[in-house]
């Protein structure tokens, strides 16, 4: 059987996160009266690093699963595997997880299967179970053990929504875009940045998250800021950061490039 190293899932050093509202507070409390949490919020907002901050804050090891169309109940639970000639036993993350009082973080869950989320509903109500039939083993989640979902509302579909036997068992937190004045710290934060172009990188930010509705899907994400700004701290000269770090990222419609590309224009 695998055996879990804590010190692999530790986060180490205190990630930067810039706290927007209350959600540092509810979350503790959750994982004290052992609630599992829902994350909800648009694609880069700060959905992970705030999990790494929590995770840190709580001292406590985080397992971060990304789902995804082809993930099944077994590579969460666990699962035979030959090793040397014999069949042994491999535990999941999930499993892992439960057995060892870890931060396990299922992140943009309706990317999973309809029957691989079913396997969580134990963990996730009074019960704290997780029951491994292959085993025969009906396993207790231990006392730090918190189960964690996430998930973009934006594309919610009728083939991939969180059903409400799902959601209801989930103390939620909703999550958008900073403020623009905390957006500003977060990139001069993370890439040294004048205040003046990381306050146009917000302001770049904005105008393409008003599209949203007019041919863009999201507009540009607080990660892509980040990253714009890596590059050009190390030189690249803001449009072409820009064009290669958000508007290439945001689509591949000639015309909306066209109409994005103009903004920026506008700024730089």
């Amino acid at each position: 059987m695998r055996v879990l190293k804590p010190q692999k899932y530790y986060i180490k050093q205190q990630p930067y996160y810039a706290s927007v509202s209350n959600e540092i507070e509810i979350f503790t409390a959750a994982w004290q009266n052992k609630l599992p949490i829902l994350l909800k919020g648009p694609t880069g907002c700060g959905k992970t690093r705030f999990m790494e901050y929590m995770a840190w804050k709580l001292k406590l090891p985080l397992i971060t699963v990304s789902c995804h169309d082809d993930l099944t109940a077994s590579d969460l639970v666990g699962r035979f595997l030959l090793n040397g000639g014999n069949t042994v036993w491999v535990d999941g993350p999930l499993t892992m997880a439960v057995r060892h009082g870890t931060i396990c973080y299922l992140d943009e869950i309706v990317e999973a299967r309809k029957d691989t989320t079913v396997v969580i509903h134990p963990l996730a109500d009074e019960r704290r179970l997780l029951p491994i039939e292959k085993l025969g083993e009906l396993i207790e989640a231990d006392s730090n053990f918190s189960l964690v979902i996430s998930y973009n509302p934006g594309y919610q579909s009728i083939l991939k929504d969180l059903k409400p036997s799902t959601r209801q068992r989930f103390v939620a937190l909703e999550f958008n875009y900073p403020k623009p004045e905390i957006e500003t710290q977060i990139i001069i934060t993370e890439t040294k940045l004048t205040v003046e172009i990381a306050s146009k990188l917000v302001k770049f930010a904005i105008m393409t998250r008003n599209l949203k509705s007019n041919g863009l899907e999201e507009g540009a994400s607080t990660r892509l800021l980040v990253h714009t700004g890596k590059l050009i701290s190390t030189g690249i000269s803001p449009i072409d950061a820009c064009h290669n770090a958000i508007t290439q990222a945001l689509t591949d419609d000639p015309e909306m490039i066209r109409a994005i590309n103009e903004l920026l224009a506008s700024l730089f």
